[in-house]
């Protein structure tokens, strides 16, 4: 049995920053990886010094650890995660610890926590935020899988996470098996959102109002002094004032193609398949997909006319109201989200702490900022809270943006510059506090079409009723509708 406290498989940015992170923290650490030559040049390199231990085979890694051993594998989603688990578990012995710290997808971690309790080995499936830099000086940890293995990894991640204020750690256990890479999925989702906000701010003030870079810069600027302060929007604020060798803004270089990874795309395919209406999510997906097609937005650019008019009001107004819109906007995206993991909790059966998670993505990770301090207050009020938006503080809030954030999507329209996120989040908000939506005439129709049946307002909830609408149908109905 060895003296080492952990074993890190993955020698990826993620995996040595995460290895040099602990290591400064007083923790022995191994390390492995497929292509050993990347072991050889850490070893000499950046870990040259360090109490960190290459190794050249899993068998020799397993070796190196105290009981129970934890094994933390930052490797690529997919197949290379389960063809590292049936590398690493003949090596292993009861009780000992499997941990997943990619950005894998959580029915996968539910599988694999089933799969290894079987077979007597603990596992763990986190999600880790922060990037590069988060990962060297203090992540986000988002930890679940099997309970019993919290305890001997939790000295560990909680030492190397991210730290709020008073000193708390941007760790804490999640939840039963997938639970902590839902948590990071969702957090995934809601920073697509986050950054299609920031985005269409941008591209009201550059093309709407015709600010220069360092105009915008200097919006973000102040933004970040306020309710908006964040590590997203301290970002823009640098990208905007930064400049290349030859003195060019390198945000005007950069073309306009946005890539991704998947993770928000499967948030909203949950949200789909729980029947939750994570609109803000989905849009900000959609507008990655439309960024895409570049070519085309080239010809059509030729074809298809916008209103051709141009802002006539006051600037700096709409700058305001731009950022009461953002504000605004944001509460409704994590109402969302938080709703879609209230749905999952029961879904899966999972005991989520929903102001323990927004403490864990208060520092360390990309969607860090003082608003989730305020999310954390308000389940600290209500653990129960059904949706953001109904919180005493998240109200006040969302109703004096109001006039702002519809100006904002009123000027938008006008001046034909696309909102998706900002309107849409507009959109859930006045469906939300609609005490009767047209859904009475859709399912009119879907009865009429397809015999799919209706409930009445003057009768109890639960009972369906069909009416023969052409006076040709029979009698018989389809079964009752569920989302």
């Amino acid at each position: 049995m060895g003296d080492y406290d952990i074993g890190l498989v993955g020698l990826a940015v993620m995996g040595e920053n995460l290895i040099l992170n602990m290591e400064s923290h007083g923790f022995q650490v191994a390390c492995y990886n497929r292509t050993t030559s990347k072991v050889e040049t850490f070893i000499r390199g950046r870990a040259k010094g360090k109490n960190i231990k290459g190794c050249f085979s899993i068998e020799e890694l397993v070796s190196s650890l105290k009981r129970p051993r934890k094994v933390m594998l930052m490797v690529k989603a997919g197949a290379a995660v389960d063809a590292f688990i049936e590398q690493v578990i003949p090596f292993l012995e009861q009780g000992d610890i499997i941990i997943d710290g990619g950005n894998t997808h959580f029915p996968d971690t539910i599988r694999r926590t089933k799969y290894c309790e079987k077979k007597g080995v603990r596992y763990i499936g986190t999600g880790v935020s922060g990037g590069e830099e988060g990962a060297l000086k203090g992540p986000s940890i988002m930890p679940g899988g099997s309970p019993d293995a919290w305890p001997f990894v939790k000295p560990i991640f909680q030492s190397i996470a991210a730290k709020v204020e008073d000193g708390t750690p941007c760790c804490d256990w999640v939840g039963e098996n997938g639970a902590g890479h839902f948590v990071k999925m969702v957090h995934n989702g809601i920073e697509y959102g986050d950054m299609q906000m920031i985005t269409e701010t941008y591209q009201l003030m550059k093309v709407g109002l015709g600010l220069s870079n360092e105009d915008m810069h200097q919006v973000f600027a102040r933004w970040n002094k306020g309710k908006l302060d964040s590590y997203l929007i301290e970002i823009t604020r640098d990208i905007l004032a930064y400049k290349d060798d030859d003195g060019h803004a390198v945000i005007d270089l950069i073309l306009d193609t946005a890539g991704q990874k998947g993770t928000g795309k499967w948030t909203a395919i949950e949200a789909l398949n729980q029947g939750q209406p994570l609109t803000l999510i989905g849009e900000a997906v959609f507008a990655r997909c439309l960024s895409a097609l570049k070519e085309e937005r080239v010809a059509a650019s030729q074809q298809l006319a916008g209103p051709g008019t141009s802002f006539t009001g006051n600037k700096e107004q709409f700058v305001d109201d731009l950022e009461q819109a953002l504000y605004a906007s944001k509460i409704v995206s994590y109402a969302q989200g938080y709703q879609l993991m209230r749905a999952a909790a029961s879904e899966y059966a999972w005991n989520l702490n929903y102001g323990g998670i927004a403490l864990m993505w208060r520092g360390g990770c990309i969607i860090r900022s003082v608003f989730l301090g305020k999310i954390k207050e308000a389940f600290d009020r209500d653990q129960n809270l059904v949706n953001l938006m109904l919180d005493p503080f998240f109200k006040n809030e969302i109703m004096n943006a109001v006039p702002a954030w519809r100006r904002v999507i009123t000027t938008a329209v006008e001046l034909g510059v696309p909102v998706p996120a900002l309107s849409t989040a507009l959109a859930y908000f006045d469906g939300y506090r609609s005490e009767r939506l047209p859904a009475n005439l859709l399912q009119a129709q879907r009865d009429y079409f397809g015999a799919h049946t209706y409930e009445r307002v003057d009768k109890p909830r639960g009972e369906f009723f069909h009416t023969n609408w052409t006076g040709r149908g029979g009698t018989t109905s389809a079964s009752t509708y569920t989302v």
